[in-house]
C-alpha cells in the first residue's frame, strides 16, 4: 500500500496549529508585515524565505511573543496568543548566536530550563538523556561550550530548545554561522531530528538551498506580504511570478508578448528573433506583456542545429566551472544572454565547447512557465 503522503494544507478537515489572521505590523511609520494570512500545520517544518528585511524575523518574533501584532490575530491551536508572555507559550526559539550557558556543561545547559519550571530529577535526567541521543552528543554531556566545534554547540542549542517538548520551535538562521559543508550535513540532521520529536519547526533563513532542502513548504516573502506559499517542487517549478522565479535557484527570463492559441503561446521577443513557443494553462490576451522562465538545466547546448520547439544560435561568452556542472552564458546575436546547464560526466579535456564557440541552445515549449507579472 503507497504511503500516505504529508499534506495536511491540503486537507480541509484539518485544523493548522498556526494562524494568523490580517496580521499587520507597523513600528511608527514603517509596515514590516502588511495584512499577512498564513496558517501553517502540525509536523510542518516551514521555511520563511525573503531578503534581508523583507518582515520574517518580525514575523518570528510575534510567534514567540517578542512583539506583538498592531493589527489582527495570531492563534496557537485555536487560541489567541497575542497577550500571552513569551515564556508562557508552548513556544520555544533558537537563536543564531546559540545563546549557551558558557559557564555550564552540555547536559547542564540541556536541563536548564526544566529546571527552572522545578522538574523533578528523574524526570529531568531521563529527558536530558533523550535529547542528548537524539543529538549525538552523550560523549560531550560534561564539556563546556568553548570545548566543543560549531556544529556541537549547534546541536546543544537545539536540544535545550527541545527539552521542554514545545508545540512549535522557531529557528532564527540557525546554520548561519556553519561553513558550507557542515550546513548541509546539518540540514539533514534537522530534518531527521524533526520528524522524530513530530514538533512542528519554523525556520526563517534567506538561504534559498536551505529553505527547500529541510522545508516541507516554503513562504516567500518581500515587503511584508507573502508572495507565494507552495512545496519546495511547486515554488521552483510553478513559480507565480518573476520575483520567485528570479529569487529561487538560476533561471532566464525572457519578456516578451503573447499570441495565444489554445494551450499554445507564441511570444514575440526580437525583431530579429523567431517567436519562442511555450505551453500554459493561463489565459494571455492578445499582445499582453509576459516573461518566459526557463531554468539554465533545461536548456539544451548543441553544436548542430537540434530539432526542437525553441532552437536559437549564439555564441558562448562565458563558462561557470562548477564540479558536477557548467553553466555556459551565451550571448544571441539579439543581444540576450541565455544561461544552459550540462551535467559534466567526462572528464575536462574530453568536453566539446569553449569560449567564442557557435552553438545552439534549445528547450521544449513545456520546459518553460509563462508568468504574467
Amino acid at each position: 500500500m503507497p504511503q500516505k503522503v504529508f499534506a495536511p494544507w491540503d486537507d480541509p478537515q484539518e485544523k493548522p496549529l498556526i494562524q494568523f489572521k490580517n496580521v499587520t505590523k507597523r513600528f511608527g511609520s514603517f509596515t514590516a508585515i502588511d495584512n499577512l494570512n498564513l496558517d501553517i500545520f502540525e509536523r510542518e517544518f516551514f521555511a520563511l524565505l525573503g531578503p534581508s528585511g523583507c518582515g520574517k524575523t518580525t514575523l518570528m518574533r510575534m510567534l514567540a511573543g517578542f512583539e506583538t501584532p498592531t493589527e489582527g490575530t495570531i492563534q496557537l491551536s485555536g487560541k489567541d496568543i497575542g497577550g500571552v508572555p513569551p515564556n508562557q507559550r508552548a513556544v520555544n526559539m533558537m537563536f543564531q548566536s546559540y545563546a549557551l550557558f558558557p559557564h555550564l556543561s552540555v547536559w547542564e545547559n540541556i536541563a536548564f530550563g526544566l529546571k527552572r519550571e522545578g522538574k523533578d530529577k528523574g524526570a529531568i535526567e531521563t529527558r536530558v538523556s533523550e535529547m542528548m541521543r537524539l543529538t549525538r552528543l552523550e560523549k560531550f554531556r560534561n564539556r563546556k561550550p568553548h570545548q566543543l566545534s560549531g556544529g556541537q554547540r549547534q546541536r546543544v542549542a537545539l536540544a535545550r530548545s527541545l527539552a521542554k517538548a514545545p508545540k512549535l520551535l522557531l529557528l532564527d538562521e540557525p546554520l548561519g554561522a556553519l561553513d558550507r559543508k557542515l550546513r548541509e550535513e546539518t540540514q539533514f540532521e534537522l530534518m531527521d531530528i524533526q520528524e522524530k520529536t513530530g514538533t512542528t519547526f519554523v525556520i526563517v533563513t534567506h538561504d534559498q538551498e536551505e529553505a527547500m532542502t529541510v522545508a516541507s513548504r516554503v513562504a516567500v516573502m518581500d515587503e511584508g506580504k507573502l508572495v507565494q506559499v507552495a512545496t519546495p517542487d511547486r515554488i521552483y517549478e510553478g513559480p507565480n511570478s518573476v520575483y520567485v522565479a528570479d529569487f529561487i535557484g538560476d533561471v532566464n527570463i525572457i519578456e516578451g508578448r503573447a499570441h495565444q492559441t489554445g494551450d499554445k503561446v507564441q511570444v514575440i521577443w526580437s525583431e530579429s528573433e523567431p517567436p519562442l513557443m511555450a505551453t500554459t494553462q493561463k489565459n494571455f490576451s492578445l499582445d499582453q506583456k509576459c516573461y518566459m522562465a526557463i531554468r539554465p538545466e533545461k536548456v539544451g547546448i548543441s553544436a548542430d542545429r537540434p530539432t526542437a520547439a525553441n532552437a536559437l544560435k549564439g555564441k558562448i561568452l562565458d563558462i561557470a566551472y562548477l564540479g558536477n556542472i557548467s553553466t555556459y552564458h551565451v550571448e544571441l546575436p539579439s543581444g540576450h544572454v541565455i544561461k544552459a546547464q550540462e551535467a559534466n560526466t567526462r572528464r575536462i579535456a574530453r568536453r566539446h565547447f569553449t569560449w567564442e564557440d557557435e552553438v545552439w541552445i534549445s528547450w521544449t515549449d513545456t520546459a518553460a512557465v509563462l508568468l504574467e507579472q
